[in-house]
């Protein structure tokens, strides 16, 4: 009688799930942590049909429906602005600046900033809106 020789069986873990699994979580992580909100000043931003979502760099200026002044989250006056911006710019690579105005902002104050920045530095002026 002939016995069958058996020879011993090599346990192989396949890793490939696990692999997809962590690719997976990464992308999740990678793409989660590039959402950033704008914290501080409660603005109602004006609405536009043809609002296109921008990352938010750091040359953030925001302007209430009082008319206050605030840049990246500290309050200003428009006589500082100049200063701020010159500073701010010589220290940017692309030279932009957001505009965040409350919709009951008058008009003309909007426009002032908006000179004040073309004159220190600013090479684009993004107004911030929100999609209808």
């Amino acid at each position: 009688m002939k016995l069958i020789d058996l020879k011993p069986r090599r346990v192989i873990l396949n890793i490939t799930p696990l692999v997809d699994v962590l690719f997976i979580l990464i992308i999740f992580f990678t793409v989660s942590s590039t959402f950033l909100e704008q914290p501080g000043i409660k603005l109602e931003l004006p609405k536009a049909a043809s609002a296109k979502p921008e990352r938010v760099e750091k040359a953030v200026l925001s302007i209430s429906s009082d008319e206050k002044i605030f840049f990246r989250g500290e309050e200003i006056t428009l006589e500082d602005l100049p200063n701020v911006l010159q500073t701010t710019m010589k220290n940017s690579q692309d030279k932009s600046l957001i505009i965040s105005a409350d919709k009951e902002t008058h008009h003309g104050l909007v426009v002032a900033i908006m000179d004040v920045a073309r004159q220190n530095g600013v090479k684009k002026l993004v107004i911030s809106t929100k999609p209808e």
